[in-house]
């Protein structure tokens, strides 16, 4: 699979124009799609990158739903790996030089999105995922393999990643997850921070707009790659200085400036990486109602700690127990208040972001180990 991605994705554009459903017509950085692939390696592509014309990708593999059906044991509900807005991910099986898919058990792990007709997501972030991801190679976002259109059938191909997402070893209690150490979490932070960095510092500047940590996702050596692009948009171009859109996200991770007006811009990733940082330093959800009146807001509840070096330690996560630097905890707190800073023109650029989270990394170490 991985000399599949030895290199930078080649995309080549046809001049093929597409129509324009009334749902996109809303959006003023959608036009429509159509609703089949007009080849085996042809997808549909968001105009704002290259106005009313549709991608071919030679690196996308395409699946029937057959093929994928028996890949997955008939989606069966033992096989899935999580949910999201879209639908269900279900762990599946291909050979490990052709990509085509095999009987469970045989070959190589891959994960499959399946579309839920009844879901908040439809074709349109189907599409963004494709055209994101089929286009953009970076070690700290996750691989697409492939995709499946057949009829009402939308399913995405991805790498496997064996550790899940950060918000189940952060939030998930049991045996299978163990509190993380210090230094994994801020391993984790560094990953997915170079990530963001890698999208903000693209030829056209890619805006990832639901930046959380159901979105990290976790190889088996720890390290970081971001997910879902279904709702990431390109960034503003020529004299602009934010793209228009409508509202949409996580609620407790979207930048307060966003919120209010509708205008984004990459600062507006940084905020949500902020909260994330928070949750990773704190071990507590963005949004948590379960909390104690007055806390369940949690960057309302933390940034007032956040501001003083000796009260940081109250909203450090228990599960550490000690294992970690005073100083290093401290600049990471106050790298978070940064991030948060209610002025978006206050916020850090990613790549100061990555700079310092650089300084803070440690070596070796496993989940359960002092760092």
């Amino acid at each position: 699979m991985g000399a599949c991605w030895s290199n930078q994705i080649k995309s080549i554009w046809s001049s093929t124009t597409v129509k324009t459903s009334s749902e996109a017509r809303n959006d003023k950085n959608w036009s429509g799609s159509s609703s089949k692939v007009s080849s085996a390696c042809t997808i549909p592509q968001q105009p704002s990158r290259s106005e009313g014309e549709i991608l071919q990708s030679s690196i996308l593999k395409s699946f029937t739903f057959i093929e994928l059906r028996a890949s997955t044991r008939n989606f069966r509900p033992d096989s899935v790996l999580g949910q999201g807005g879209f639908g269900s991910v279900y762990k599946g099986w291909v050979d490990e030089h052709s990509l085509t898919a095999t009987k469970p058990g045989s070959g190589i792990l891959i994960a499959v999105k399946r579309h839920n007709q009844d879901g908040i997501q439809g074709h349109k972030e189907w599409l963004a995922e494709i055209n994101y991801l089929g286009q953009l190679y970076h070690p700290n976002l996750v691989k697409l393999i492939g995709y499946c259109l057949e009829d009402e059938h939308r399913l995405l191909v991805y790498e496997f990643m064996p550790r899940g997402s950060m918000e189940n070893h952060l939030f998930r209690r049991g045996s299978h997850f163990q509190p993380l150490s210090w230094g994994v979490r801020m391993k984790v932070a560094l990953g997915a921070a170079k990530g963001l960095a890698f999208l903000h510092n693209a030829e056209t500047q890619v805006i990832y707009r639901d930046f959380k940590t159901s979105n990290i996702l976790l190889d088996s050596d720890y390290n970081a790659k971001l997910s879902d692009f279904g709702l990431a948009r390109d960034g503003p171009t020529g004299d602009r200085s934010h793209v228009s859109t409508r509202v949409m996200g996580t609620h407790g991770y979207a930048a307060p400036e966003y919120l209010a007006t509708g205008h984004l811009t990459a600062k507006s990733d940084i905020y949500s990486f902020g909260v994330v940082l928070l949750e990773i330093i704190c071990g507590r959800r963005a949004i948590d109602k379960n909390k104690p009146s007055g806390e369940h807001n949690l960057v309302e509840w933390a940034k007032p700690y956040l501001t003083n070096k000796r009260r940081v330690f109250r909203v450090l996560d228990t599960r550490l127990q000690g294992q970690y630097s005073l100083n290093r905890v401290q600049k990471a707190a106050h790298l978070a208040l940064h991030c948060l800073a209610k002025e978006p023109k206050s916020r850090p650029s990613m790549d100061e972001v990555v700079k310092r989270l650089e300084q803070l990394q440690v070596r070796g170490g496993t989940p359960g180990n002092a760092m």
